[in-house]
C-alpha cells in the first residue's frame, strides 16, 4: 500500500489535487501500521487522514466521535462522495441499529462512527462484536476530550486505552484541533500510544479576522455588526441558557431568522433548530458551548461571543467554526474584565486545587487576549507554541490607531489606591474603590480613604485597561497565586512622589460592523445565487445539508471560471468522479444557460486547474503591503525599503512574499538559488508546512523568516 493510491483516492473521490498540511505524512504513517497524533486547525481536513486509509484497508475503520450531530454530518458527507459509511447512536431505532450491525458484519460499511459510551455500555458485548470482524483502524476524533487539563474533558474518553490493549496490532490515529503541549502528552498517555508519531500543523486561520470590542452596549453593537450580513450564516455564543433564549427572542423581533440551541431544550427542539441552521433555513444559531463541536457547516461567515470563553482553546475552537471553506470570515468578541471575575467560580474544580490552578491560569490568559494591544493572531499562535514573527495585518489591533496621553494623574490615583489599602488587593477591588462602589464587599475602613470614588468618571473597563498598562510599564507588579494582588514597584513610587510622568495608551478601534472586509475575487454574483438554488434543490431531494453537496467556496469558483464541460467541472476544487456524475449535469446546465443568456464566452485561461493561493488582503487604499511593493518596483532594495519605512528587513520580505502567489513578485527576486535549495530541503527533512519557526531554528541566522515565507509561497504554486 503506497501513498500513490491515497493520492488517487483524494483526486477521484474527494476532488482535490493535492494534500494539505500534514495529511500526507499522517496517512503514510497509518498505512505503515503506526499510531499517530494529528493536530490540525478546524476546517483543515483532519477527517481525510483516516477516511482515505479506511478505503484502502480491507477491514472496518471505527471512528470514535463525541456528538451525534458530528456523526451524521460526517456520514452524510462520505455518502455524498459515494463512500459506504454508517453510525450507531441513540437517535436510531432498534431496527435501524440491527441493520447497521448487519451491514458492518457483511463488509458493506467501510467506516462506522460511534460514541465513546457506546463502546462499553453493554459490558464487553461491543468489543466482542469488533473481535468477530476485521478491524483495520481506530480513529479517535476530538481527542483533547481525553485530558483533564483540556477545555472539554470527558471521563469516558479515558477508557479508550482499552482499544490498544485488546487490538494491539490495529493502528490508532488521534485527531484534534486544540491541544497545548500538556494536553498532547495526556492524549498519548491515556490512549496508550507512547510511540505515536505526532504531526502538528499550523494553527493559523488566515481567513478569519479577529476583533474584540468593549462589552458596553453589546446588543446595539451586535445589531450593527449583523445588519449588513443578513444573508450570511453566523453563530452567536452566550454563557447561559437564559441569555441564549433572550437574545434569540430579541433578534427574532428584529426580523432575523435566529434560533436558540442549548442543553435545556428537549432533544427534538435541538435537532430541529440545528437542522434548520445546517440547511440555511435559519441564518443564525444562538447557542451555549453545547453547540458546534464537529459541526461541518462550511459557510459560517462569522462567530460572535457575547460573553468571554473560559480559555483560549475554547475560543480558538469556537471561532474556528467560521470560514471552514477558506473564504473571508470574522470573529467578534465582546470583552469585559467583569466576565473574567464572574467566570472564576465556574472554572474552579472542586477538590482539585492543582487543576483549579491550571483552569484559572487559562482564564487569565483569555483575559489577556481580550485586553491585548498587540496582534491577536500572534498571541493565539504563540499560545499553541507556534512562532509568528510579524503582525498579521488582519485583526482589529493591527488595524487600530494607538495613541498615548499624559496619564500621570490616573496612574497616581491607581497607585495610591494600592498603597492605601496595604497592597493586599487585586485590580477588581481597587477599581471598585476608585469608582466609589457601594458594594457590600467594600471594607468599611476603605470608605473613608481619600482615593475612594476619585475615579468615578472613568468606566470599569477603561480602568482595567489602565491597570494592565501600569503593570506592563512595571509600575505595578502582580503577585502569583489563585488570588493575585498588586504591589507598587520602586518606579511606581517615583510616580507617586511626582518624580516621573506616565504615558498611557488610548486606542480607537475601527468599527467592526463597517470594517474593510476582505472580499473574494471577482465572480458572477447572480450566477452564484442561481447555483445556490441548484444546490438547495439537490440537498433537499437527498435529505442532506446544502454544504454537503458543495461548499460556498466551490460555488464561487464555478461562478468565477464558468466551467462548460465535464472536464472543466472536474477542475473545480472538491469535484470528484461521484459528484461529477451525480451533481455535474445540474450545475453545468445552470452555468451554460447563464452564459448563453448573457452572451458570455468563458476565458480559456480561467478554465485551467485552479490553484489554492494566499492572496494579499484586498483592502481599499494603499495598505502597508502595497506600499512595500510600489517601492520595490521603483528599484529600491529590501534594505532600502526597510530603512525608508522604518520597518525590519524581515517585515519587508514578508510583505513581498505575499505577492508571489499572484505573480507580481518572483521568488528569485528575494531568495538566491542556493538558499532556496537549502530551505526546500529543510522543509522536507523537518516535515513541516506552514510552521516556519522550526525551519528558521534549523537553518540559523543566515536565513530570514521572509526568505522562508517566500519559498513556501513559491512551493504552494506547485512550480
Amino acid at each position: 500500500m503506497t501513498i500513490t493510491l491515497a493520492r488517487e483516492i483524494l483526486q477521484t473521490r474527494f476532488g482535490y489535487e493535492s494534500f494539505r498540511m500534514h495529511q500526507e505524512p499522517a496517512i503514510a504513517s497509518i498505512l505503515a501500521g503506526k499510531d499517530c497524533l494529528l493536530l490540525m486547525p478546524t476546517g483543515g481536513g483532519k477527517s481525510v487522514c483516516y477516511q482515505i486509509p479506511a478505503m484502502i484497508f480491507d477491514g472496518l475503520t471505527l471512528v470514535v466521535s463525541p456528538l451525534i450531530a458530528l456523526m451524521k454530518d460526517q456520514v452524510d458527507a462520505l455518502q455524498s462522495n459515494g463512500i459506504a459509511a454508517a453510525f450507531l447512536n441513540s437517535s436510531q431505532s432498534s431496527a435501524e441499529q440491527v441493520e447497521v450491525f448487519r451491514a458492518v458484519r457483511s463488509g458493506e460499511v467501510k467506516l462506522l462512527y460511534v460514541a465513546p459510551e457506546r463502546l462499553f455500555q453493554s459490558g464487553d458485548r461491543f468489543i466482542e462484536f469488533l473481535r468477530s470482524i476485521s478491524v483495520s483502524l481506530f480513529a479517535i476524533d476530538e481527542a483533547h476530550c481525553i485530558s483533564s487539563w483540556g477545555h472539554d474533558f470527558r471521563p469516558e474518553y479515558q477508557r479508550l486505552a482499552r482499544l490498544k490493549k485488546d487490538f494491539q496490532q490495529v493502528p490508532l490515529i488521534a485527531l484534534t484541533a486544540t491541544a497545548d503541549a500538556l494536553v498532547r502528552q495526556d492524549i498519548v498517555r491515556h490512549l496508550a500510544i507512547p510511540d505515536a508519531e505526532i504531526f502538528v500543523s499550523s494553527f493559523n486561520r488566515p481567513n478569519i479576522r479577529y476583533t474584540v470590542e468593549p462589552k458596553r452596549d453589546s446588543y446595539g453593537r451586535l445589531l450593527d455588526f449583523i445588519s449588513d450580513r443578513k444573508d450570511e450564516s453566523g453563530i452567536i455564543y452566550c454563557l447561559s441558557r437564559a441569555s441564549v433564549e433572550r437574545l434569540a427572542d430579541d433578534l427574532g423581533a428584529e426580523g432575523y431568522a435566529a434560533l436558540p440551541y442549548h442543553a435545556g431544550l428537549d432533544r427534538s427542539a435541538r435537532d430541529r433548530n440545528q437542522t434548520a441552521f445546517l440547511n440555511d433555513d435559519a441564518r443564525i444559531i444562538i447557542a451555549t458551548i453545547a453547540f458546534g463541536m464537529g459541526i461541518d457547516k462550511s459557510n459560517v461567515r462569522y462567530v460572535v461571543h457575547m460573553d468571554l470563553p473560559k480559555n483560549i482553546e475554547s475560543y480558538y475552537q469556537e471561532t474556528g467554526r467560521a470560514g471552514r471553506d477558506g473564504l473571508p470570515s470574522e470573529a467578534l468578541l465582546f470583552f469585559s474584565w467583569g466576565d473574567v471575575a464572574k467566570l472564576k467560580g465556574f472554572v474552579e474544580v472542586d477538590g482539585n486545587a492543582e487543576q483549579s490552578s491550571v483552569m484559572l491560569r487559562k482564564l487569565d490568559q483569555m483575559g489577556e487576549f481580550g485586553d491585548l494591544r498587540s496582534c491577536r493572531r500572534r498571541y493565539l499562535l504563540n499560545y499553541f507554541d507556534e512562532e509568528m514573527p510579524d503582525d498579521c495585518g488582519h485583526c482589529d489591533n493591527c488595524d487600530a490607531e494607538f495613541e498615548t496621553f499624559d496619564g500621570t494623574v490616573i496612574a497616581q490615583k491607581a497607585l495610591s489606591a494600592a498603597v492605601r489599602t496595604g497592597q493586599r488587593f487585586g485590580a477588581s477591588y481597587l477599581i471598585d474603590l476608585l469608582r466609589g462602589s457601594k458594594s457590600q464587599k467594600m471594607r468599611l475602613e476603605h470608605l473613608t480613604l481619600k482615593t475612594y470614588g476619585v475615579g468615578a468618571d472613568i468606566s470599569k473597563d477603561d480602568w482595567h485597561v489602565y491597570f494592565r498598562d501600569l503593570i506592563a510599564q512595571s509600575l505595578l507588579k502582580k503577585t502569583a497565586g489563585e488570588y493575585p494582588t498588586l504591589l507598587v514597584t520602586e518606579s511606581g513610587n517615583q510616580v507617586l512622589r511626582g518624580e516621573r510622568s506616565v504615558q498611557l495608551y488610548k486606542v480607537t478601534h475601527t468599527d467592526s460592523s463597517r470594517s474593510d472586509r476582505t472580499e473574494t475575487a471577482d465572480y458572477h454574483k447572480e450566477l452564484f445565487e442561481e447555483l445556490r438554488q441548484v444546490r438547495f434543490r439537490l440537498a433537499e431531494s437527498r435529505g442532506v445539508p446544502p454544504y454537503v453537496i458543495f461548499s460556498d467556496a466551490a460555488l464561487i469558483e464555478m461562478a468565477t471560471v464558468l466551467p462548460q464541460t465535464d472536464r472543466d467541472f472536474t477542475r473545480i476544487s472538491g469535484v470528484g468522479a461521484f459528484k461529477l456524475k451525480n451533481y455535474g449535469p445540474d450545475f453545468l446546465a445552470a452555468i451554460r444557460a447563464y452564459c448563453t443568456t448573457r452572451g458570455i464566452t468563458p476565458d480559456p485561461v480561467a478554465l485551467r486547474p485552479a490553484r489554492r493561493q494566499k492572496q494579499p488582503s484586498n483592502r481599499t487604499g494603499p495598505d502597508t503591503h502595497s506600499q512595500t511593493l510600489t517601492l520595490f518596483r521603483s528599484g529600491l532594495s529590501v534594505d532600502e525599503i526597510a530603512a525608508r519605512r522604518g520597518l525590519a528587513v524581515s517585515t519587508i520580505e514578508s510583505h513581498l512574499a505575499l505577492f508571489i502567489a499572484d505573480g507580481r513578485v518572483q521568488v528569485e527576486e528575494l531568495v538566491t538559488p542556493e538558499k532556496m535549495a537549502l530551505i526546500k530541503n529543510a522543509l522536507i527533512d523537518l516535515k513541516v508546512e506552514n510552521a516556519i519557526g522550526p525551519v528558521k531554528q534549523h537553518l540559523g541566522d543566515d536565513f530570514s523568516y521572509g526568505e522562508i515565507k517566500a519559498v513556501l509561497a513559491h512551493l504552494e504554486l506547485g512550480e
